[in-house]
């Protein structure tokens, strides 16, 4: 139990009524989470408004209310709290019911389109390294100390969030990484949260279905940045043109990482290989088992991390010498007879775009070929689609155009705005599939010994969701298989 007063430290209160000196046993903003003497919290979300739910929190047990609009005869009993922005307020509570945890780490939050989930990941693979406990927040896995569990959403509602960063305080971590999506900024999941330093990875095309407009999602990662202390850090890329953007008004201390760019952690590649990268870092020469130009960006900004935290040169280089990619991110797996086939998690233009470029580079000869198997996701940005389907076609020699967890929507819908995106030329070597496992296997059946099969979009997930369904599926898993069946 806690005291409702307790809780509402920093909240910014319009008003209260009601039985003000309540005791709190837990806090819900879903009214079928509710119990004896809990707090609920009514958001006005996207797709339900809370304050309908307020008579069903009651008839739970709630003894208090925080809401937008009061009602017009609040009962006496009952502890009531207007505030402007009820999910603001939501993470402010979750602060205070764990004791503000974020408080008691270095956290450093990790936004931008494409590198979160690489960044993040190899932060907390870096600093464990370094025998340094850490806790990581990620779209793939969040990590206590080791400690991984499967994860549900990029960045978790605040009530998960801090429970989280008060059980990795709990188990002595000193560092905590996180990826910080723009929807959970819009949506204020993070708000009372502090962190210790903040990086910007890159903007480009995504997630336009629930931002509006690409203003409006540049605005949405900036308030990460906004939201920053005076001693906490700002590293951004300052070869992304929307690096300074970032950072504009920021209390926070500044810092740049590039490989073009004048910066204060600069990358400048050597040699890439399908085995890793030779890259010079601050003009001292390093390898790296990273593969492809976009994983020099995210080795500079975990170097510049580790230096803005404190971390001893040496000791970093060296781990940043050892760091894997994380599951479904650039992952190879070879064929008996010679294939490769490269399963990654591109699903926006640019990384597609990016994935691409590295494995032009890669061809055994001048007569090996690039196929692609590529979908969108239902229920997302369809602007989108075309431009993901010119990219791949542009950019293979073949392309399999198949289905992406099509969620709610017909699968032949997108795929027809898919090619929407591609001229005559481009669409005679343009297959479409709706079958993903189809799309896989035919891709394959294509390609001869030195040829690069890509399979984009879901990299780690494990799952194709079709109507509210997830149905296993492994892009891995079925691509060995497909190696296996056809025997090549």
């Amino acid at each position: 139990m806690k005291l409702l007063r307790e809780l509402l430290r920093d909240l910014k209160i319009k008003a209260t009524a009601g039985a003000m000196h309540a005791a709190v046993a837990g806090i819900a903003d879903n009214s079928r989470h509710v119990a004896k003497d809990f707090l609920f919290v009514a958001i006005k979300g996207t797709a339900s408004d809370g304050h309908r739910y307020i008579e069903d929190a009651l008839a739970a047990g709630a003894c208090a209310v925080v809401c937008e609009e009061l009602p017009e005869t609040p009962q006496d009993h009952v502890a009531w709290i207007q505030v402007a922005d009820a999910a603001e307020a939501l993470g402010w509570l979750a602060c205070n019911w764990y004791d503000r945890p974020s408080e008691k780490l270095q956290l450093v939050g990790i936004t931008g389109t494409n590198g979160k989930t690489t960044t993040a990941t190899l932060l907390y693979q870096l600093f464990a390294s370094l025998d340094r406990k850490s806790g990581l927040i990620s779209t793939v896995v969040n990590c206590v100390a080791g400690r991984c569990e499967p994860s549900t959403h990029t960045t978790p509602n605040a009530l998960v969030l801090q429970k989280l960063l008060a059980e990795m305080v709990d188990a002595g971590c000193k560092y905590a990484f996180m990826e910080v999506s723009s929807h959970g900024l819009v949506q204020r999941r993070v708000a009372g949260t502090r962190f210790a330093g903040a990086v910007f990875t890159n903007i480009t095309h995504d997630h336009l279905d629930y931002h509006g407009t690409f203003d409006h999602y540049i605005r949405a990662k900036k308030l990460l940045f906004d939201g920053l202390k005076k001693d906490a850090f700002a590293l951004v890329n300052a070869d992304d043109k929307h690096g300074a953007t970032m950072v504009l008004n920021t209390k926070a201390r500044i810092h740049t990482f590039a490989l073009r760019s004048p910066s204060d952690y600069k990358v400048k590649l050597l040699e890439s290989h399908l085995t890793g990268l030779l890259i010079t870092l601050n003009q001292k020469e390093l390898w790296v088992r990273l593969i492809g130009a976009f994983n020099a960006y995210n080795v500079a900004a975990i170097y510049g991390v580790a230096d803005l935290l404190g971390q001893d040169d040496e000791p970093v280089r060296t781990a940043l010498s050892s760091l894997t990619a994380p599951d479904g991110r650039f992952q190879t797996v070879q064929s008996a007879t010679g294939i490769l086939g490269v399963v990654d998690y591109a699903h926006t233009p640019d990384a597609l775009e990016n994935v691409l470029n590295t494995l032009a580079e890669f061809r055994q000869n001048a007569g090996a070929k690039v196929i692609t198997v590529v979908g969108c996701g239902g229920d997302r940005d369809k602007a989108k689609r075309p431009v993901m389907a010119k990219i791949a076609a542009e950019k293979s020699d073949a392309v399999i155009l198949t289905s992406d967890n099509p969620r709610s929507e017909d699968p032949a819908e997108i795929l027809r705005e898919m090619e929407a995106g591609l001229d005559p030329v481009l669409i005679r070597k343009t297959t479409t599939l709706p079958d993903r496992k189809e799309g896989i296997k035919l891709a394959v059946q294509r390609a001869q010994p030195g040829d690069i099969v890509l399979v984009a979009g879901k990299g780690h997930e494990t799952y194709q969701e079709i109507q509210g369904v997830r149905h296993p599926f492994d892009d891995r898993a079925v691509l060995l298989e497909t190696f296996l069946v056809l025997n090549v």
